[in-house]
């Protein structure tokens, strides 16, 4: 007997079973650029340096224990992060208007908020979400009772670019007071960027519309190599007088994927407001895993703290971000070079971890089933998984896929 004979069976997200066909190919030219995870140029993955000397230390600190940590997280974890968002001299810390709970990286962020919405928001319950987006933002809106999951135009399959004038179009017609999921930084899967002067734009809309704004933020230092310049937009909407949720990650800039090292800062008018949603958001901390666990957000409080491994993990972003445009400019070059038709200026212009190449859905199977190389049908690629040793074979790969489906 079983009470879950009706349950049927989902298929696991493309990008998860793709790497698993990527692992079971015994093919020696095999490219994977799928996973949104860094690889050095000999496409390992990389123990940022700066986070070894810091697990060194912590475990040589005989007062550290293994008592839970409060619903909150960890303290110094939890300022550092919040100063790494909105700027060491915020005048919304100052002011303690300024709140954060410590989460489960950045998917743990985006979900203690969105539930929290959920329960207290008085606006409407749509969430405003680009168009595309990261697919777990569809998947975990969609699954808490009372959210809308609504998009809006972002990416112009022509040009490459944000189609900025469709995106304030959908915005104008959106409900006045809905809830608005930006990127900050290195836009997933697009890898396209508002400009400065783009940002301005929306948030004149979002001011005038009372949308309540909500940045995703997993990819800091990844576009310019500062932590400052990327936090460009969540600080002009702080200062300019927004109440703002930011979902903060540290997989991608600190290296602790498995760590599970997030922040969820909340920035209000108020600091009596602010504090209050502190404790409901503690609250469903408890209800769902009651606290967060303690060694990597020690890792990362260290490295953000500590004066003489702060600026090495300044250089060691640097050195992704480098190791990033390099590919960028490889697998440029190697187009050019191989005269694979159409132009792919693009591939330098977006920023971050992703490039969207502008591939078919057709052209991406071709690449998997007679190529090897792995890749969403979206035409999504992870720079990360490209070097100087396979990017004039990815090229190759690409210039015959083209000619192959020329015409249909």
């Amino acid at each position: 007997m079983t009470h879950f004979g009706e349950v049927s069976y989902v298929d696991l997200p493309a990008v998860f079973h793709l790497s698993a066909r990527y692992a079971d190919d015994p093919h020696p030219d095999k490219v994977n650029l799928t996973v949104g995870a860094y690889r050095t140029d000999a496409g390992k993955p990389w123990v940022l340096p700066v986070v070894r000397k810091a697990e060194s230390m912590l475990a040589a600190d005989d007062t550290i224990n293994k008592e839970y940590l409060s619903m909150g997280g960890l303290p110094s974890f939890c300022e550092a992060a919040m100063k790494l968002a909105l700027g060491e001299n915020s005048l919304a810390i100052r002011e303690d208007r300024a709140v954060a709970i410590q989460s489960l990286s950045g998917t743990g962020s985006l979900f203690l908020g969105f539930q929290f919405i959920a329960q207290f928001y008085n606006g409407p319950k749509d969430i405003l979400v680009s168009n595309p987006s990261w697919g777990n933002h569809k998947l975990m809106i969609d699954r808490i009772p009372g959210l809308n999951f609504k998009q809006y135009t972002y990416y112009d399959a022509k040009t490459l670019q944000v189609d900025i004038d469709g995106m304030l179009a959908d915005l104008e017609k959106a409900a006045d007071g809905s809830v608005i999921l930006l990127h900050a930084c290195a836009h997933n899967p697009t890898g396209i960027d508002p400009t400065q002067d783009q940002w301005v734009k929306i948030f004149e809309i979002v001011k005038r519309k009372s949308f309540l704004p909500f940045f995703d933020m997993a990819y800091q230092g990844y576009v310019t190599g500062s932590f400052d310049d990327d936090a460009w937009a969540v600080r002009y909407f702080v200062e300019n007088g927004l109440e703002v949720f930011v979902s903060q990650s540290f997989s991608k800039n600190m290296g602790l994927y498995c760590e599970r090292v997030g922040n969820l800062t909340f920035v209000s008018g108020s600091a009596e407001v602010a504090h209050k949603c502190l404790s409901q958001l503690k609250i469903i901390v408890r209800s769902v895993y009651s606290n967060p666990p303690a060694h990597g957000a020690r890792v990362a409080s260290m490295v953000m703290t500590n004066r003489e491994l702060r600026p090495e993990w300044e250089t060691n972003v640097r050195d992704m971000h480098g190791r990033i445009r390099r590919a960028r400019s490889a697998l440029h070059t190697a187009l050019k070079t191989c005269n694979v038709p159409g132009s792919w200026e693009h591939i330098l212009s977006q920023n971050g971890m992703f490039s969207y190449t502008g591939l078919t859905s057709r052209q991406c199977e071709l690449l998997i089933e007679q190529h090897h190389i792995y890749l969403l049908k979206t035409g999504r690629i992870s720079m990360c998984g490209l070097t100087e040793a396979n990017a004039k074979y990815v090229a190759n790969a690409i210039k015959d896929v083209i000619e192959a489906t020329k015409g249909e």
